[in-house]
């Protein structure tokens, strides 16, 4: 299988590009992700000359309470327009990535909670992104972005990882080939996956698909690929879950004897209580399916959103 390109900030990988020329190599990166991933390291401050060891940089909030990257012990070092100006020479490197991950807490990289400082050195009540990822961001809202430490929590783990399959899977489907018919079949196969997120997102793409507005093919395109990614960004609950579940049991009932379908009953309720994991009731519908047959569940990219040596659904 061909491995997912992803970028990546490169101190992750254990690059020494640091402003201390150190590194936060993620094993988790390196030894479990790699398998799938295929990494693009990427690290702003190199990227715009700044050297390693290099003095420590922060965001500021200036007087017209705009946000800017300063050398700490010297403001008039600022780097942040070579920043952004770096950002957007990089989109087009981006564009077959099919997500990010970053490093928390950086005045580039961090895609959240980076704390803002008073020209004067006292906090300043207040976080922003950091300024590079924040223009990468904003040029590719539909681009999955996730700081390393997040991926700690098993939730934002699955969540993210489920969204890059899904971004490369419709790159792949449809992107590559557009069609009305690719989209449709696109639509169909992820249905329950989309509906396990939002339901009124699912429904908002269901009337985006029947395109009543008479969208042009591309615009259609594009404009699906944007709500499908910003409705999976969404993280799924047990309700949600059990709620998909109990559509999918819909399609198995017939074939199922009694006995077999309150078995499968019970253990969609005994993860809706929290009793055990997801991957208990996809497991045992996997299994009827396989028995049974039914083309149409088994085509759903809820079942299998990734790949199941992640074990992601293991602590969900």
């Amino acid at each position: 299988m061909n491995k997912i390109p992803i970028a990546i900030s490169s101190c992750l990988l254990g690059n020494k590009v640091r402003f201390d020329a150190g590194h936060k190599q993620s094993k988790y990166c390196l030894n479990t992700l790699s398998d799938w991933f295929e990494y693009q390291p990427i690290c702003p401050e190199m990227g715009i000359g700044m050297p390693a060891p290099r003095p420590p940089i922060r965001l500021i909030e200036d007087d017209d309470k705009e946000i800017r990257v300063v050398q700490v012990d010297d403001h008039s070092y600022d780097v942040t327009d070579e920043l952004k100006a770096f950002a957007k020479e990089k989109l087009n490197e981006l564009d077959d990535v099919c997500g990010y991950i970053v490093i928390r807490n950086s005045p580039s990289c961090g895609m959240e909670r980076v704390k803002v400082y008073h020209q004067n050195g006292n906090p300043a009540g207040r976080s922003d992104r950091g300024v590079y990822i924040n223009e990468i961001m904003n040029e590719r809202p539909e681009l999955p972005v996730e700081e390393e430490g997040r991926l700690q929590d098993p939730k934002l783990r699955e969540n993210f990882i489920t969204r890059v399959f899904a971004y490369q899977d419709f790159k792949d489907q449809v992107k590559v080939s557009p069609s009305v018919d690719a989209l449709v079949k696109f639509h169909s196969r992820y249905k329950y996956l989309v509906m396990a997120h939002s339901y009124a997102g699912y429904k908002k793409l269901g009337r985006l698909v029947a395109n009543n507005d008479g969208l042009e093919l591309d615009e259609l395109v594009i404009t699906y690929e944007k709500e499908l990614m910003q409705v999976l960004q969404k993280l799924a609950n047990a309700k949600s879950h059990s709620n998909v579940l109990y559509h999918i049991l819909g399609y198995l009932k017939e074939d199922l004897a009694p006995a077999a379908k309150q078995e499968l009953i019970n253990v969609i309720e005994q993860y809706r209580q929290g009793i055990v994991t997801l991957i208990a009731p996809i497991t045992l519908i996997n299994h009827y399916i396989n028995q049974y047959g039914n083309e149409y569940i088994a085509k759903q990219a809820y079942l299998n959103p990734h790949p199941v040596e992640l074990g992601l659904r293991n602590y969900l």
